[in-house]
């Protein structure tokens, strides 16, 4: 019995790397877009067709993101908007958003 919960946590773990994987690959195609975005000013398209073809379907499948047009079209916004992933990620800019939200708001 031990043996199995031991082999169910490994294998669950050994799952979740996998998908942190995925997610980076993910996180790379989303900064490679808004590089072209920035370059040639056609990134947005380029998630687009990145997201529907069939790579693109299984590495968002691997990652736990359910490969739907609301993803694509998430993916695409998030392009348009310019900011670099490790920024939109890090708590600077997140408190930095919520601050400008409240403004707004106010």
């Amino acid at each position: 019995m031990a043996d199995f919960v031991d082999g169910s946590a490994f294998n669950y773990e050994q799952g979740q790397r996998a998908r942190k994987l995925f997610a980076a690959v993910v996180l790379a195609a989303l900064d490679d877009a808004i590089a072209d975005n920035k370059k040639y000013g056609n990134g947005p398209e380029q998630i687009a067709r990145w997201a529907r073809s069939r790579d693109g379907r299984e590495v968002l499948s691997c990652s736990g993101i359910d490969p739907n047009e609301r993803v694509v079209s998430g993916l695409m916004e998030f392009v348009s908007k310019g900011v670099r992933t490790s920024v939109a990620l890090s708590r600077e800019e997140s408190e930095r958003r919520n601050a400008q939200q409240e403004a707004e708001a106010a």
